[in-house]
């Protein structure tokens, strides 16, 4: 495997050291040894994957110097349109070092929502006209492949991708990590809210540990699934879903259970729910200021308004909580009066950071999850 060190000077030997992106667990140890060793101006994690090509043609612009991107590769749609109307050459021209986690390689096991983006993974980047290398597991043959790459966008001003299969990289631990000062735990704040649902309820849950763990809360509930949608994949866009549903079913109360860094993702969602104002919506978002399901790199969660924000833009209601017994209190006041509130509401849950080591994932499939939820919605 690669020392994310070696990978790390290699590259900065060739004076190329501003880092963005979307974290991703294939690169968690490369994420975590940038953030140690990249200062607050040389390290943006990003919002989405669209942003961080923007900041990389900025940091471009000012200095030009050619600029990294990280991302899983679920986030090569984000990229598509920066790639095709921003830094392509018959735009602007502008290099960058793509680094792409390569989720769902065809032959390697893994979970359903990135098949298809494995599949098409490399195709995506001929199809852009992006030159690529998967990069090799031993430093001295990766040492070559990265000359390569970057004396090919030295001298053709174009983008260049460096595909990272699953352990490229050797351990590294976050060192700078900030836990914050919170106790209730994610988990024991999504069951609460369970156990407040009405029957006829409906909940959306994000990608990533949300829906890992309202699956297993039902599980020990023996409460069954079909009242809930499972987004696995599609990071940032579980309001706009649970939207749709909301606006078709007005007798029902629709919660979107999210978090910090998927509705930051695509934060003008919130935007659009609230202009919508589909009196039936609540949205909670379990904010613990981290990307946790790909190795707990920080967002900006926890230095932000988020109940602000919802306000600004016209939720109706507001609320923010930071332990078990605020969230009771909130959700009281949620369910015995939202039928006179107007809605949407907005629920922020301050948590910790972490997960139970045992956390399992669904055992039923997407479609079989989506059969279920359709017939519980007829």
């Amino acid at each position: 495997m690669i020392r994310p060190s070696f990978f790390y000077d290699t590259l900065k030997s060739y004076g190329i050291d501003f880092y963005t992106g979307v974290p991703d667990s294939l690169l968690k140890n490369l994420c975590a040894y940038i953030t140690d060793h990249a200062d607050a101006t040389h390290h943006v994690i990003a919002a989405n994957e669209g942003g961080a090509m923007g900041l990389a043609a900025g940091h471009y612009l000012a200095t030009n110097h050619i600029p990294v991107v990280y991302m899983q590769n679920s986030g090569q749609g984000n990229t598509i349109n920066p790639l095709a109307s921003l830094t392509d050459p018959d735009v602007y021209h502008i290099p960058v070092l793509l680094v792409i986690g390569w989720r769902g390689k065809p032959g390697i096991h893994d979970e359903p929502q990135h098949v298809k983006q494995g599949k098409v993974t490399t195709g995506l980047l001929n199809l852009m006209g992006i030159d690529y290398t998967v990069l090799a597991k031993e430093e001295e043959k990766a040492a070559i492949q990265i000359q390569k790459a970057v004396q090919y966008m030295q001298n053709t001003n174009n983008c260049y991708a460096l595909v990272i299969e699953k352990d490229t990289f050797d351990a590294y631990t976050l060192q700078n990590s900030i836990n914050n000062s919170l106790t209730l735990s994610r988990e024991e704040a999504i069951e609460t809210v369970v156990e407040t649902l009405q029957p006829t309820a409906t909940v959306v849950s994000t990608t990533g540990m949300i829906s890992r763990e309202l699956f297993e809360i039902r599980e020990k509930r023996a409460e069954g699934h079909q009242c809930d949608f499972l987004t696995v994949g599609s990071m940032g866009h579980a309001s706009q879903i649970a939207l749709g549903i909301a606006l078709e079913k007005p007798d029902r109360h629709i919660w979107c259970f999210d978090g910090d860094g998927a509705s930051i993702m695509h934060m003008g969602n919130m935007a659009i729910v609230a202009q919508k104002a589909p009196k039936n919506y609540i949205h909670v978002i379990f904010n613990n200021g981290a990307h946790d399901s790909v190795g707990g790199q920080p967002t900006v969660g926890l230095s932000i308004d988020f109940p602000a924000i919802a306000k600004a833009i016209g939720y109706k209601a507001t609320f923010c909580v930071s332990d078990k017994e605020e969230l009771k209190k909130a959700l009281s006041i949620i369910n015995t009066s939202s039928s006179s509130l107007e809605g949407p509401i907005f629920l922020e849950v301050k948590v910790k950071k972490g997960n139970r080591k045992d956390l399992g994932r669904p055992t039923t499939t997407p479609e079989q999850n989506k059969e279920a939820l359709m017939s519980f919605l007829k």
